[in-house]
């Protein structure tokens, strides 16, 4: 469960650690460093703001703090939570353990935090302790009603992934049972020994000890990212002294094999994602040529557009992300859903086309194995669509600083392919008008990230005409 700290104590971390930064060289301790620029600078900006400390507020703050009411203010909490997401994609001892202290701040003024609790599982399970980051993550989807996130999965996988390791060490102390006299001392002692033993040509007391070491392991909570190395090692070294394994070996290796699997990706109940037919660029293309298209922004107009009849004629309708259906305003009909990996909102919506954008490879695949949903889509884009504006157009970030939407990366495919003879755009005000999404997505804040102005920019330049809340590219 998280302690209790302050919000001062937290701070007063944040700011230490943000000394510690200073000339690191790490692209992720850079955006760290950025986050947490931003989080102090806020917290002096209201704390300069804020009344004269007198004896009764100071009391009211006491109290707040004893019950572990909300007494942290939104915009605080958020800046909060950026730096805790930052630090954990860090991986180093000091950012894990400033996330810890981070989300112990967080739930203990907002103990029903969902962006808390989901933080708190991602920290715990980058420190190597998998059973408690379930824990965390089970709290977060108590409290949501929509697992945007693909945290069922996650916790699924983790739980699928401790049965096969708890399977594994079963059957290597069954057929190994010398280890029970090395399992009870130093995990690390008896390690050695086992490597030692294993030099000088002694292959049963390699075996009893090495068993004995992941027993202690085992029972002595060590991070599971180093007990799955010793496993890897101990099946690597028994392995190469079998020119054929055995069954109990072969056994071994399929749970080890589970274990690492569920820990990547989490069960898959169909391999083959319903039978999906893979898009590449030029499938794509001729699936799009000669069609006319439109594209629905998720902006708070296109709600209360009445152009739902007008959109519906296109033969082609293109949605985005967490797009929300009424069909006076926005139409019935979806084509083609583009979606950015890291959400998981529609994927269960029946489409055609599903094309899933993400800048980093391993995290994309790991999404579309996690979150796909079998049958809900014809055709899914291959990685050769992954991410158009910086994979096909060659886009550096001199060019484009910004990431780009999952609305621009399409705008820009659909033009650089430029098939369609209408292409229009449909609410495109840029968020000036505010969101129209799913209402459990309403919650997700327009994120600075992207350089929505600069995207407007490479609209407009484009554009053959405007009118009302249609842009008109073709």
């Amino acid at each position: 469960m998280p302690s209790p700290v302050t919000l001062d104590d937290c701070l007063r971390a944040c700011s230490v650690h943000s000394g510690k930064l200073v000339g690191s060289l790490d692209p992720r301790r850079l955006a760290l460093a950025e986050s947490l620029r931003q989080l102090l600078a806020l917290w002096a900006t209201q704390e300069q703001a804020a009344p004269p400390v007198t004896a009764t507020s100071l009391l009211r703050r006491t109290k707040a703090a004893a019950s572990g009411g909300a007494g942290i203010a939104n915009a605080v909490l958020d800046a909060l939570l950026a730096v805790g997401n930052k630090a954990v994609v860090c991986g180093y001892d000091d950012e894990l353990n400033l996330t810890v202290l981070i989300t112990d701040t967080i739930l203990h003024q907002r103990r029903n935090s969902r962006a808390g609790w989901r933080l708190r599982g991602r920290v715990l399970e980058a420190m190597g302790l998998p059973v408690a980051a379930a824990e965390a993550y089970e709290r977060y989807l108590d409290l949501t009603k929509d697992d945007g996130f693909g945290v069922r999965a996650r916790v699924d996988g983790i739980h699928a992934a401790t049965r096969a390791r708890t399977e594994l060490l079963t059957l290597l102390e069954r057929t190994v049972p010398q280890s029970a006299r090395f399992a009870d001392g130093p995990a690390t002692d008896a390690w050695a020994e086992g490597l030692a033993a294993h030099a000088a040509g002694d292959q049963p007391g390699a075996q009893a000890r090495l068993v004995g070491a992941l027993r202690a392991m085992d029972r002595q909570g060590t991070p599971e990212q180093e007990v799955q190395e010793a496993f890897a090692q101990y099946l690597d070294l028994a392995t190469a002294q079998q020119a054929r394994p055995t069954a109990e070996l072969a056994q071994a290796l399929a749970l080890y094999a589970d274990t690492r699997r569920n820990r990547m990706r989490g069960p898959v109940p169909d391999p083959l994602f319903g039978g999906v037919q893979w898009l590449s660029l030029g499938e794509f293309r001729n699936r799009i040529a000669g069609k006319s298209i439109c594209l629905i922004a998720n902006s708070g107009k296109v709600g209360e557009s009445g152009l739902g009849s007008d959109i519906d004629a296109y033969d082609l309708v293109v949605r985005f992300n967490s797009y929300r259906i009424d069909p006076v305003h926005t139409g019935r009909r979806t084509d083609i859903h583009v979606t950015i990996h890291k959400h998981a909102y529609n994927w269960d919506q029946p489409v055609d086309i599903r094309l899933v954008f993400g800048g980093n490879s391993p995290d994309w695949k790991y999404s579309v194995r996690n979150k796909l949903v079998p049958g809900a889509q014809t055709y899914l884009n291959d990685e050769s669509l992954r991410w158009p504006v910086r994979n096909i157009g060659g886009w550096t970030t001199e060019q484009f600083a910004a990431i780009p939407t999952s609305g621009f990366n399409m705008l820009w495919l659909l033009d650089f392919l430029d098939v369609s003879p209408t292409l229009d755009l449909i609410g495109f005000d840029f968020y000036e008008s505010g969101a129209y999404r799913l209402p459990e997505a309403m919650k997700l804040a327009i994120t600075n990230v992207h350089e929505y102005g600069s995207e407007k920019a490479w609209v407009m330049e484009r554009a053959q005409s405007v009118s009302g809340m249609r842009i008109s590219l073709r």
